[in-house]
């Protein structure tokens, strides 16, 4: 046998053996074998290089550490999907799915849904050309490197692969495969991963493939984006069993359904077994299963109208309350938040909960060492649901509030007819912090970049004190110090100021430094409704600022506005008009205004919108629920720039009730006051 015929026989068997071990799930040989085989393959490659080809076994791994994540573009989007929590909402899909196809009811598909990276990989002619994550739907990162070293996926398709299809799915990492890689990162005294998904995702994208090997990912396919050189499957059920005589893995939670009724049973049946799975899901994925059917309900901006991830609900976990601190938001308030014994729960492990305020610690009536019940659904804030008072000890404390602020030590007022203990102090510097990270936060001026880290670097080296500071910065301000090199003093070595600050973890170097500058410059542009809720009038939210400012136009007419004319606007009232009043009259603010202007923001209001621009004119909507397309926040400014208004409590005169996932009693009051109802979906469409 020659070399070359040997090195082919030998690729063969290590293809197979991996097709038998991560798709059969029937390994023929140990691990030891296995290792045996590529040790042989690498030594004949060694001897004979130019008998090297990109697709062997032998080449997961290989070439220089990444310096850079290039931009990949999708040519066919990676949508996002829409998410039900209910049996009622799941068989709501289903009827508009029924109703798109003209009343025929489709075959249905359900697979689990896996809670790890989206990646597309592309094969050209059965081989491993490219693989990037899904970034923003349009544009992800060239994970390429790191894709070869994950060994359930095959760098070379078996059997008839096409001239090119794009194979999408989930990397993951199992439990176990978690576990280890934590107990590895405590012993090297580094900080451990939260969860699974979020390991997976930083295993992905690491510099050096080499660590990406080491750290037991998978990679579940799901879906394709395009096909070349071969028929498209008629239905994602062939496509699935398509997948795996290609040798790639797919999930085994997943079934051909006839009905609705059959995936509500599956769903159920599923929800009590997830946790016997080796990894973490949290739902499954329904999907028609016919592909002409899918071309016919086809898309909206942002999901694919035939499928919907059925999720499962809020997950709850007992622990410990340690302790009570109190937080110090910006405009005084004080927040009980309670730290927690950590513990896992849906998928992240949870420390601390927010206590809301003294009412609400009443309310529930814990106490500090108490055992207590918290919850949390998806993204959601995790909550205290009850404490566990059957298991007390008696050496368990009452939560007290405090008298005096726990950041300047000012006596702490109560206002008639508030819940909230409130801080007065205008100098207090936790409120200044919390002041400065609203001002840049996404729904005020958006400076990307400005967030808690580098406000308290900035902070602490007394760069910013407030948010006309922020435009005063430069790169040499801001940007940390490079890493020193350690001498010898003795025996041990000296620390400096700039290696408690690498320690510390921030780094902003040139590219960093030069995209929060950016950022901070197109800042100034933005208009007077978000700089009024930037500066943080107490009561004043995202639709109060627009109102004011497209009633005054500019800000010094705003601030120089008397009480008697801000109480003449219907929609802002007394209470809120004389908040405004007093704090546009203070001496800080007013300096503060002034020198905003000195840096070049802009301090007036466009005209509001016109014609067609201004097609939700004379309409009112509420929304109810989760929108899995942008924030409510984000929807609720979109109908206010396109001239509607959105209010909080449902009437006979609300125009359009938008419904998310998980709706609460107003869409029963809508349906009970004949309003009309619109999903996410529907709305989007209204506004696009």
């Amino acid at each position: 046998m020659t070399p070359a015929q040997e090195i082919e026989k030998l690729r063969a068997q290590l293809r197979r053996h991996d097709y038998l071990y991560f798709i059969a799930d029937n390994p023929e040989i140990s691990d030891a074998d296995y290792d045996a085989l590529m040790r042989r393959l690498r030594e004949l490659e060694a001897k004979h290089p130019g008998l090297i080809t990109p697709d062997s076994p032998s080449q997961r791994v290989g070439g220089e550490p990444s310096r850079d994540f290039a931009p990949v573009p999708h040519e066919v989007p990676m949508l996002s999907l829409d998410n039900s929590y209910s049996e009622a909402e799941i068989r709501l899909w289903h009827e508009r799915v029924k109703k798109g196809l003209g009343g025929e009811a489709p075959t249905l598909v359900i697979e689990a849904k896996i809670d790890g990276l989206s990646c597309s990989l592309i094969y050209e002619n059965g081989e491993l050309r490219t693989a990037a994550t899904r970034g923003d739907g349009s544009t992800g990162e060239d994970v390429t490197a790191n894709a070869r070293a994950i060994r359930s996926i095959p760098l070379k398709l078996l059997g008839g692969a096409p001239e090119l299809v794009e194979i999408r799915g989930e990397v993951f990492m199992d439990r176990a495969d978690f576990d280890k890689l934590n107990e590895t990162q405590k012993s090297l005294g580094e900080e451990p991963f939260a969860n699974p998904r979020n390991a997976a995702a930083g295993s992905l994208r690491q510099k050096d493939p080499r660590v990406t090997a080491g750290r037991g990912l998978k990679f579940f396919a799901h879906s394709y984006g395009r096909i070349r050189g071969l028929a498209e499957p008629q239905s994602h059920w062939q496509f699935l069993r398509q997948c795996e005589e290609w040798g790639l893995m797919v999930s085994k939670v997943r079934a051909r359904l006839g009905t609705i009724d059959e995936v509500v049973a599956f769903y159920n049946k599923h929800e009590q077994k997830r946790g016997a799975l080796p990894y973490d899901i949290d739902g499954l994925v329904v999907k028609v299963d016919e592909l002409r059917k899918q071309r016919i309900l086809g898309y909206t901006a942002k999901s694919p109208r035939w499928a919907i991830a059925f999720k499962y609900p809020a997950q709850q976990a007992v622990t410990v309350l340690k302790n009570v601190i109190f937080s110090v938001g910006r405009t005084g308030v004080i927040t009980p938040v309670a730290e927690l014994e950590p513990v896992p729960c849906a998928g992240v492990v949870i420390s601390s909960a927010t206590l809301h305020n003294f009412d609400e610690v009443a309310r529930l009536g814990v106490k500090i060492g108490d055992k207590v019940v918290i919850e949390r659904a998806g993204e959601v804030i995790p909550k205290v649901i009850k404490a566990v008072t059957t298991s007390r000890t008696g050496d368990e404390r009452e939560i007290i509030p405090p008298s005096r602020c726990p950041a300047c030590d000012a006596k702490l007022h109560k206002e008639e007819g508030e819940v909230a203990l409130r801080c007065i102090n205008p100098a207090c510097p936790a409120q200044a912090r919390e002041r400065l990270l609203h001002f840049a936060s996404r729904d005020a001026m958006d400076i990307d970049g400005l967030g808690d880290a580098v406000v308290d670097y900035l902070l602490e080296k007394e760069l910013i004190k407030d948010a006309a500071d922020i435009y005063s910065l430069t790169k040499e301000k801001i940007r940390t110090p490079d890493k020193p090199k350690q001498k010898k003093s003795g025996d041990s070595f000296e620390k400096t100021e700039t290696e408690a600050e690498m320690k510390r973890g921030l780094s902003i170097k040139d590219k960093k430094a030069d995209n929060l500058l950016a950022a901070i410059d197109k800042s100034r542009k933005r208009p007077l409704s978000r700089l009024i809720f930037a500066l943080g009038p107490r009561h004043v939210g995202e639709k109060t600022a627009l109102i004011l400012a497209r009633r005054f136009k500019n800000l010094h007419h705003l601030m120089n506005a008397p009480l008697e004319e801000l109480e003449k606007i219907r929609e802002v009232g007394p209470v809120v008009a004389r908040s405004v009043h007093e704090f546009f009259a203070d001496e800080a603010v007013r300096k503060l205004a002034v020198r905003l202007e000195k840096a070049g923001l802009n301090l007036d209001e466009p005209d509001a919108p016109a014609g067609a621009n201004a097609k939700l004119d004379g309409t009112t909507f509420v929304f109810t629920g989760e929108l899995s397309s942008m924030p409510r926040a984000a929807a609720q400014r979109k109908v206010r720039e396109l001239g509607g208004k959105d209010i909080s409590a449902v009437s006979a005169k609300t125009t359009y009730l938008v419904a998310g996932a998980e709706p609460g009693s107003k869409l029963k009051k809508a349906q009970t006051l004949g309003v009309k109802i619109l999903s996410e979906e529907e709305f989007l469409q209204l506004i696009s």
